[in-house]
Formats: structure tokens, sequence, C-alpha cells
């Protein structure tokens, strides 16, 4: 069964054409960073203009690699949620016109959801029960999985989520956008020895905060400028980035610990950090937890993902409705869809 899935809740385009849920024939990504960079951020009206002007041709395109005709096609899936509006409603869009025109049946999926499909198109062997940690700019939530379709919420962030974090951090130090990888890179130069004061209010608990530890950085910069004192760059990013990985990696294994469950996933943009992979897979082997994280390409925004879930959900619940709205808020937790918390 071939499936297209199309995501464009943020700043990238992506058209994927996914076989089965398990075999990426095609998976294509227009990334927007040059356009929002002299800004620091994204900027969403601009993103879903960049979007509407590639979308048609990156479609197409998706389809001439995967040696795929639309008329092969059995599915299309796009993300409705959560992400920004005026991206959402391109991609969704698009979707919908393509499954009228193709007639095929369409199938709205959740980005959160999509992330933890990533590992299964890079692990073939993968199935539930598991345990997955999705940690990204928007998001940083702790899932369990008993099967396919069905979700625990155990723990999600407070405030900032994990990636946004390490942006706004990388922008306090003067790093580049999108500050991740900068941050990364920089890091492994440095000693992650510096004292960050921040309290962990939810020390114990499944959730996380970051604003605090982000805060810390804030407060230690500006006091050595106001001292006039140099900023061991290197120094404060790999002790912020050591912090940070500490606290994904407490709630994680707790929670495997409580729930008994041996197998925990990663995904998300923050999936590819270097730091992040090295421990929780130290970790993991000293534990005997099987641990996936899903190949650099696929931990950011993509398509295939969304493909995959799509079918995955088609196999369980058919087709969505036409008339599924974008959800930009759109929350991950059971039920996915069909509740007011999840529909505007």
């Amino acid at each position: 069964m071939l499936c297209l899935g199309v995501e464009t809740s943020c700043d990238e385009t992506a058209v994927a054409v996914v076989e089965d849920g398990r075999r990426i024939r095609s998976s294509l990504i227009w990334s927007q960073i040059e356009k929002h960079q002299k800004f620091g951020g994204v900027v969403p009206e601009l993103a879903a203009r960049c979007h509407l002007e590639v979308i048609s041709r990156l479609t197409a395109d998706a389809l001439e690699e995967a040696g795929v005709a639309p008329g092969a096609l059995n599915l299309v899936a796009a993300t409705y949620g959560p992400g920004l509006i005026g991206g959402l409603l391109v991609g969704l869009s698009m979707a919908k016109a393509l499954s009228l025109a193709w007639q095929v049946p369409f199938v709205g999926v959740n980005h959160v959801e999509g992330h933890i499909y990533a590992n299964f198109l890079a692990h073939p062997e993968l199935e539930p029960p598991l345990l997955c940690l999705t940690v990204s700019g928007g998001h940083t939530q702790l899932v369990l999985m008993p099967e396919h379709g069905r979700y625990e919420l155990l723990g999600q962030t407070r405030d900032d989520a994990a990636g946004e974090a390490f942006d706004k951090v990388a922008r306090v130090l003067g790093l580049g956008y999108p500050g991740g990888p900068h941050l990364d890179r920089l890091a492994q130069t440095g000693q992650p020895g510096l004292t960050l004061v921040h309290h962990d209010a939810l020390a114990g608990t499944y959730d996380f905060s970051f604003s605090g530890l982000k805060t810390a950085v804030v407060n230690l910069v500006h006091n050595l400028k106001q001292k006039g004192e140099p900023i061991p760059v290197a120094d404060v990013a790999a002790s912020f980035q050591r912090q940070v990985v500490s606290i994904l990696l407490d709630r994680a294994f707790r929670a495997l610990a409580a729930t008994k469950v041996k197998t925990l996933v990663l995904s998300g943009g923050v999936a590819a950090n270097s730091e992040l992979r090295a421990r929780f897979a130290a970790e993991a082997k000293a534990r005997g937890v099987k641990l996936y994280c899903p190949p650099l390409p696929l931990c950011t925004d993509n398509a295939a993902m969304i493909a995959a879930c799509g079918y995955f959900q088609w196999l369980r619940e058919g087709a969505s409705s036409l008339a599924l709205a974008a959800v930009p808020r759109l929350r991950f937790e059971p039920p996915l869809a069909g509740t007011e918390e999840n529909t505007p």
C-alpha cells in the first residue's frame, strides 16, 4: 500500500511516498532556514508563503523519485496539527485536493504522533509496547504506547520545550540559527562543569521545565558582562546541554522502571543531539533496555513519518473527513482526535 505524506507544520516543506508504513520510496524536504535566519526565528507568514511556493513541485518530484504514478497511490496523509496555522493550511489543503483529484482516502495526522513513527521506518523489528520521549523545538513529551494507536501521556513540559530552550540559550550566547545544532557542536569543545543555579521544581514527576535552566544561563552571561569578564561560551554550552540531557534521562528511565517497559524510542529534532544519543545509549545498555533512535534525517520534521503514521492510522480507523480542520494547538493525549479539546 502506497501512502503520500505531506508535512508543513513549521519551516520545512516535506513530501514523501512510503510503502506499507515501513519502506521509504521517496522523502523530500525543502528547508526554509535561510529565509528565516536574518529574523532569528521562524516568521509564520513567511513560512506559509514559502510552503505555497514549493509544495506542488515538491509533490511532483517525490512521485517521480518514488517511481509512482498518482493512480498507483492508495492513501494521502497530512499533518493537521499542532503547528503554525498558515503552514498547516497549505499542506492540509494540498492533501485534500489530491485526495479528491486522485480518488484516494485522506488521513489527518497528529504531528507529534508522526515523530514516533519515524522509528518504525528506521527499525523494521520495532513493535509496541514502548515508551517514547519526543524532544523537539515545540514539544517535550513522555508517552507510553502499549499498542498502535493507544497512548498514555506520562509527562510533558510545563514551559519551554527542550529544543526551544536550546535555541534561546544559543541566541544568548550569540550562536547562529537554528541554535540547537550550533550549541551541540560548541558544547563538544567545552567543559560541562559550570554551576547553573536553578530549582527543578518538577523533580520526582515525569514533567519537564527548562525555563529555570535557561534563565540561569541568561543570568550567568549577564553577570559576567557586568563584571567585564570573558564569557566561556563553550563551557556554558556544555554545562547547559549536560543538565538538559540529565533531566531527560531522569524522567525517561524512571518511567521505564515504573511501567516495566523494556523498549525506549527517541524522536524529534533534539533526538539528533550527540550527547543525548550517547548518554541514552550508555544508560540503556547498562539497564538492559532496547533503545531506538531515528537516523538523523528522520529526527527533524519530514513527511515520511507522516505517511507511516497515516498508514497505521488508516488501518485502525479508516479515512478522515475532508472537513477536518487544521488545529494549531492540537494536543497529544488520548483520544488524539474527535474531542472538544482537539477540534476547533
